[in-house]
């Protein structure tokens, strides 16, 4: 189960580099106790940043994604989002690679599938 807060002012945590992603910093809103995968977070990806090495990103959790400021350009799609766009990806789904000349911020939400 991910961390408990009533209203904690996210503008007070650290913006702290993300270990394998250089260019992406996060401030950690929520997480599960090890690396069970569930998250909250809003992740910041610098200008010029480009994820066409990693390829095509799939993951087994659930992933929401609400654009806060920035543009994204998804290279698969051809197509480029702005603050405002939000994307919700069920477990397998592939997505990216992606490009940002500008940089972005978003907030990203992460959580496995509930058992059956």
């Amino acid at each position: 189960m991910k961390d408990m807060h009533e209203f904690l002012n996210a503008a007070d945590l650290p913006w702290e580099g993300v270990d394998g992603q250089p260019g992406v910093t996060e401030r950690v809103l929520s997480s599960a106790p090890g690396d069970a995968g569930e998250l909250t977070r809003l992740a910041r990806w610098a200008p010029g940043l480009d994820t066409s090495e990693a390829g095509v990103i799939r993951h087994e959790y659930y992933e929401e994604v609400y654009l806060l400021e920035g543009e994204l350009h998804d290279l698969t799609l051809d197509a480029t989002f702005t603050a405002g766009h939000y994307a919700s990806r069920p477990p397998g789904m592939p997505h990216g690679p992606y490009r940002t000349a500008t940089g972005c911020t978003m907030l990203e939400i992460r959580y496995w599938p509930a058992s059956s």
